[in-house]
């Protein structure tokens, strides 16, 4: 599929195998956030290559209950397409999983009001379950919020990996230049207005 130079980069499309999961290298990692998560930083460390899932060293386990609530803000805007979600053969792998999009810094309260999908989940150990998304809802996505609202019975949950497959489109900035210019009142009164240039960012 050809794109322009920068602009998209496919992260799904006719892959086989990991080159399919690509979205994690595209995740603002600096304001990436996992609400009861037990470990602090934890949350991030399931979101890496497809290749890495098998390692049982990076988990994130629930603290108080078995909740957990994901705020994963992207560098671009995304088509998310697909969902692999890997923890263990037991009651600690989460049994449901709701997405919403474009919603920053989501809190436990926000989870009341409607997701833009909800799947029921099957016990996957070893990261081969796919959940395909509704595309036309995760077409223009610069921020995923992913609650995990029960498991199978455990008191904690617990997550070995979350595989995101998509197209992501680079952000640009956009410079907007406002004109100066100069207005000259009376030459007889000498009263001259001087307007500045002012040049702003929208992002």
């Amino acid at each position: 599929m050809a794109h322009g130079p920068g602009r998209c980069r496919c992260c799904g499309e006719g892959a086989a195998g990991g080159g399919a999961w690509g979205l994690y290298l595209r995740i603002d990692r600096q304001r990436l956030q996992c609400l009861n998560e037990r470990r602090e930083g934890s949350g991030a460390l399931v979101f890496r290559a497809w290749e890495e899932r098998g390692d049982r060293a990076k988990f994130v386990e629930s603290d108080d209950d078995e909740e957990l609530l994901f705020n994963v803000p992207f560098t671009g805007t995304v088509k998310l397409k697909g969902v692999i979600v890997m923890g263990e053969d037991d009651g600690s792998h989460p049994a449901e999983m709701r997405l919403f999009r474009n919603i920053p810094h989501m809190s436990f309260d926000d989870t009341t009001r409607e997701p833009e999908q909800t799947f029921s989940l099957n016990r996957d150990p070893v990261g081969e379950l796919e959940y395909p998304t509704k595309i036309a809802r995760f077409s223009n996505v610069h921020h995923l919020s992913i609650h995990f609202p029960k498991n199978f019975g455990a008191e904690t949950t617990k997550i070995f990996y979350i595989g995101l497959k998509g197209e992501w489109t680079e952000a640009h900035r956009h410079e907007v230049t406002i004109c100066s210019y100069e207005a000259s009142a009376n030459p007889a009164d000498h009263q001259v207005e001087q307007f500045t240039p002012q040049t702003h960012f929208i992002s």
